[in-house]
């Protein structure tokens, strides 16, 4: 379990699974397995980069959540409401008009239907095969042994991603398609062209040894000429990267290498690079490397040029938190949140920090915080389980109880889930929203007989469904 000195971290990883919001930096040798990572940063970057390419195919994008999957892999994939980037990907393209390409080749694939045609894919569903990952080590790390081995136990489904592929005719029509996409949006084809192009020499790359992206979407030259011809015709084939979009692209490879990557950022990142994407880079290596000072004393120095950016505040006091610094990290996390009131992963560090100060005021805002993350985020499990340790430090038992309630239903394990709403009940307010709320969970979480005659003697439900 993760102890109260450590910060919910922006980008971590553990090794082989992840959280659905990752809770500490694990160390760079824990990198080859996949895993799910959150980062408000980088979330808001691929999202717009991908809104134009949904609103195109007349999908509404915040409809489609983007999963952020930590791997070496270069590989994607989309679902119905899912898309999924892995980070191989992301910092293999090199500008902004690639990574649309890709975008727009698998939103192709789902506008064909090809994704819900395949057998494996319906069979496992995505988002809770990726998720089930993530939520075992949550599990795991919060002292759920249990529900960590039943999650964890769920891992071949991961499988399914290597065994979702498509014939070239199937690649073929996505291409045409997703040229088709980026023209309409007006956003030019020749990312999409360049990208595969970039990578022609897999075709002759033995199956084990291709990318998982390439063994799932075959390539080939004559593919790739019939792309770029389509592509070169189209209106938009010379429009350019704009600058921001170029320099976002930047920050987005830079934060990801600093915190995936951070001995190669050190070295690819040099101290004579004195633009801000190389130096954030090294301030999130230096923090991963446990070099605090180092790390904060370029993020200070980024302050004074960008003092409104809500990540560089968000960092500092990540950092300073993660190394037993509370009460410095409160100001810096609280302005983030001013600066970004509509992100719940702030609130959620923000509130862990205010909780960890243990002065009764701090700790009941730290409740407020947390409140306020959980309605943008009703399903944040991290959020529920900091609010269970407030909660319990306020000596308010039944909420307490409730919220770990929900912190286990959201990470899989129904059946802790339903022995804490049980207790609960039994020290809320009967008929108060909270009391119904722990009833709920009971019964959605696979009650036992013994549990439903509880429920049906005092009236919570008919004798009927006790049958």
């Amino acid at each position: 379990m993760v102890s109260p000195a450590r910060s919910v971290s922006r980008i971590a990883l553990a090794a082989t699974l992840a959280a659905s919001l990752v809770l500490q930096a694990a160390p760079a040798a824990a990198q080859d397995g996949e895993s799910l990572i959150r980062d408000t940063e980088i979330e808001e970057i691929l999202h717009k980069d991908a809104e134009p390419i949904l609103q195109a195919a007349g999908i509404n994008p915040n409809n489609v959540e983007i999963l952020i999957v930590g791997s070496k892999e270069l590989n994607a994939f989309a679902a119905p409401r899912i898309m999924g980037i892995y980070t191989g990907l992301i910092l293999q393209s090199k500008n902004p008009n690639e990574l649309q390409g890709v975008i727009a080749h698998e939103v192709g694939h789902l506008a064909a239907g090809h994704s819900a045609r395949s057998g494996e894919l319906n069979r496992a569903g995505m988002r809770p095969f990726l998720l089930t990952m993530g939520l075992g080590v949550l599990a795991a790390l919060a002292g759920s042994g249990d529900g960590a081995a039943a999650l964890m136990g769920s891992a071949s489904y991961f499988g399914t991603l290597g065994a979702l592929g498509y014939s070239r005719e199937q690649e073929g029509r996505a291409d045409q398609a997703g040229a088709m996409l980026l023209d309409k949006a007006g956003i030019s084809g020749r990312g999409l062209a360049d990208f595969f192009d970039n990578f022609r020499y897999q075709e002759v790359f033995s199956e084990s040894r291709r990318f998982a992206y390439f063994r799932s979407h075959p390539l080939s030259s004559d593919r790739i000429e019939s792309l770029r011809s389509k592509v070169a015709t189209q209106p938009n084939y010379s429009k350019a990267d704009s600058p921001e979009a170029m320099a976002e692209h930047a920050v987005m490879k830079a934060k990801l290498d600093g915190f995936l990557n951070p001995q190669v950022a050190i070295v690819k990142y040099l101290e004579t690079d004195k633009s801000y994407p190389a130096r954030y880079a090294r301030a999130i290596a230096y923090y991963q490397m446990r070099e605090p000072e180092k790390a904060l004393r370029l993020i200070d120095a980024l302050l004074q040029e960008q003092p409104e950016n809500p990540y560089l505040h968000e960092l500092k006091g990540q950092i300073l938190f993660e190394f037993g610094r509370a009460k410095e990290a409160e100001a810096p996390q609280r302005r983030s949140v001013e600066l970004k009131p509509d992100a719940p992963l702030l609130r959620v560090n923000l509130g862990q920090t205010l909780i960890a100060l243990d002065d009764k005021a701090k700790i009941e805002e730290g409740v407020a915080e947390l409140k306020k993350a959980l309605v943008q985020e009703e399903d944040n499990a991290v959020a529920w389980r900091l609010l269970a340790a407030a909660y319990d430090k306020q000596g308010q038992e039944g909420l307490a109880r409730l919220a770990t309630a929900e912190y286990n239903f959201n990470v899989g394990d129904k059946r802790q889930a339903r022995v804490f709403a049980m207790r609960a009940r039994e020290k809320l307010t009967r008929n108060t929203p909270e009391w119904r709320r722990a009833t709920d969970i009971v019964l959605v979480s696979e009650p036992s007989r013994d549990d439903l005659k509880d429920l049906a003697r005092e009236g919570s439900i008919g004798l009927s469904e006790v049958r």
